[in-house]
């Protein structure tokens, strides 16, 4: 039981890390987008 409840929380923190990471390259190809769209006028 105490394995499963470590996992658990250490999978919390790991997908709330990731979404954060996950968020920021999203702004990044957001921005990448821009600029190419920008060149391209």
């Amino acid at each position: 039981m105490r394995k499963i409840l470590l996992c658990t929380a250490i999978s919390t923190i790991l997908l709330t890390a990731a979404c954060n990471t996950v968020r920021g390259v999203g702004q990044d190809v957001s921005s990448v987008g821009r600029t190419v769209e920008r060149a391209a006028d």
